[in-house]
């Protein structure tokens, strides 16, 4: 049986959830189950801490996890990146008070406050940077009003709460992070493993892809095959019109509207678009 870390809580467990529903997963009902059996699937969920969720994968004590790349490479364990997930986009970043810092040299001899000491400490090293890195749980924002740090290392998506405690990034970017499926060493020996990846890839390809319809005369049918690719190839069917042909072809699911408009200029009608529940590709 397949066992697989999913977060229990923060901004990552629902989306988790929610795509392991649309992969056809059993799910948990009350946010008090820590263990979920799913028989039919042969898989068996844990609901864990998401910072704690590359050690369990890492260890070997479970074979699959979904949590942020942030958190897998701050842990330091033995657990590897398989595949990106579509959701829980962040961007991890150095922030100060407003106006005192502009570079990441600024830092030197300088207090951070960070809850990724692990990301932070290698990030300097690699810069040859010394600073004190201040471990905290959590509200680093606060840490540099309360005299614990000069500076912090924090996960920024809007910035709302930077600008609330009169902070400002500085310095590029430290880590792009997202929510990863992370397996142990032994994962793909797994019973199970290829058809659990496979199944997140067709919701994510689900996600990314609608399927569009629509009547065109033959003779703009390259033309508009041109504009709907397809993953292989479009299907193109006869229509009883003479002259006309019925067009079908997954596209991106965010170039759908511009791809409409196209279409309807070449001469296209009837032209649809309906959502793509699951695949296999």
């Amino acid at each position: 049986m397949l066992k697989i870390a999913v977060p229990n809580k923060g901004a990552l467990a629902e989306a988790a959830s929610l795509m392991l529903t649309e992969a056809g997963y059993r799910q948990r009902r009350n946010s008090k189950d820590l263990v979920i059996l799913d028989p039919e699937n042969d898989v068996e969920f844990f609901y864990l801490r998401p910072r704690d969720i590359a050690i369990y994968v890492g260890e070997g004590t479970l074979d699959v996890g979904i949590t942020g790349r942030d958190l897998l490479l701050d842990s330091g364990a033995d657990a590897a990146e398989s595949m990106t997930l579509g959701f829980g986009a962040s961007t991890f970043r150095f922030a100060g008070p407003i106006g005192a810092l502009k570079t990441v040299d600024d830092l030197q001899g300088l207090r951070i406050a960070t809850s990724y000491e692990g990301i932070v400490g290698g990030y300097l090293a690699e810069r040859g940077i010394t600073a004190d890195v201040v471990r905290l749980d959590g509200a680093v924002e606060s840490s540099i009003r309360l005299g614990v740090a000069d500076a912090i290392a924090d996960v920024v998506e809007t910035g709302s709460t930077l600008r609330q405690a009169d902070l400002e990034v500085f310095g590029e970017p430290i880590l792009s992070s997202e929510a990863v499926m992370i397996t142990s060493a032994n994962a793909e020996e797994s019973a199970g493993f290829e058809v659990f990846k496979r199944r997140l890839d067709s919701v994510i390809v689900a996600r990314t892809y609608i399927m569009m319809d629509y009547d065109i005369s033959v003779d703009q049918v390259e033309r508009a095959v041109e504009l709907t690719p397809g993953i292989e190839s479009p299907t193109v069917s006869p229509l009883h019109r003479e002259g006309w042909v019925a067009v079908r072809s997954m596209v991106p699911r965010d170039a759908a509207q511009k791809i409409m408009d196209e279409l309807y200029g070449l001469g296209a009608r009837g032209i649809l678009v309906t959502d793509i529940l699951a695949c296999r590709i």
